[in-house]
């Protein structure tokens, strides 16, 4: 069994069009479909006193997720606004709340040490931690999703041991060119999902591809978490790079079969939100 405890990033994924909200963030996303893939999991990160934010922990604690070193502050809870065109997700607008507040105390990192794996992401604001959360961490993992630049990752990637990259809009060509470049700046091991192309790997000696598993898509937001969630447990059980890929797009796919990254909708309308008003009144 593997440990994991995601870092930083939460949010609260808001259906305009379905009139629903959904607890999401990489972060969260992650260690809960470890949980669900049957490994402990725990979660650290900021969240806000509103409705939102008790959505959120409300998901966590149900899932069964470790929620106690999480901080939970006055203010709002990050959230984001989503469309979906042809089942595919579009962002549309976006909140950071509390969420960028988070400072790892002696206390979070000893909590962390306990742990295999530590994930966070490029939206956790977690940057000028990183050298302590890799002190701590056995395993540090990093989703750079889509929003990265070179700056960015020559800078970031050294710090960690498996990189996660979404690279949909170039060629498979230009994918390779930068999956190398990107191993040779340091971690262990870097993916980069390449949308309907698939995904690639390189570990040191190969490097690895992987199709897409089909499936009908109702959303694909959280697909890329539940891959890299699939991976990373996989992975660190033991499980060879090819295999964990495999088991990984597998369950990408099962995740674009519902809404929201892990399930937990609720009206835009319901109590979590009136609770917030409430409070501002």
């Amino acid at each position: 069994m593997v440990r994991v405890v995601g870092v930083g990033d939460n949010t609260v994924d808001t259906y305009i069009h379905l009139g629903m909200m959904f607890p999401g963030g990489n972060a969260v996303n992650v260690p809960v479909l470890a949980r669900r893939y049957g490994h402990e999991a725990s979660y650290i990160g900021c969240l806000g006193n509103d409705g939102r934010g008790k959505l959120i922990l409300d998901a966590l604690r149900e899932e069964g997720v470790d929620t106690s070193h999480c901080k939970v502050l006055e203010g709002p809870n990050s959230f984001c606004e989503v469309d979906l065109v042809e089942g595919d997700r579009v962002f549309v607008g976006s909140f950071t709340g509390v969420c960028d507040r988070l400072e790892l105390t002696g206390d979070d990192l000893d909590f962390i040490a306990g742990h295999d794996l530590a994930h966070t992401s490029i939206y956790s604001h977690v940057e000028r931690q990183l050298p302590d959360l890799r002190e701590a961490s056995h395993h540090l993992s990093f989703d750079f999703s889509s929003d990265w630049t070179r700056e960015y990752l020559e800078e970031n990637l050294p710090q960690v041991d498996l990189a996660f990259l979404s690279n949909p809009s170039q060629t498979l060509a230009e994918s390779e060119a930068l999956l190398r470049w990107a191993r040779g700046l340091g971690p262990e091991i870097v993916i980069i999902t390449c949308g309907g192309e698939g995904s690639m790997a390189h570990d040191g000696e190969r490097i690895w591809r992987q199709g897409i598993v089909g499936t009908q898509v109702v959303d694909t937001l959280g697909a890329g978490d539940a891959f890299a969630a699939r991976f990373l447990v996989q992975y660190l059980s033991g499980s060879p790079v090819g295999e964990a890929m495999e088991e990984a797009a597998r369950s990408a796919a099962e995740t674009c079969g519902y809404y929201g990254a892990f399930g937990h909708g609720v009206p835009i309308g319901n109590d979590y939100v009136r609770s917030k008003s409430k409070r501002e009144q």
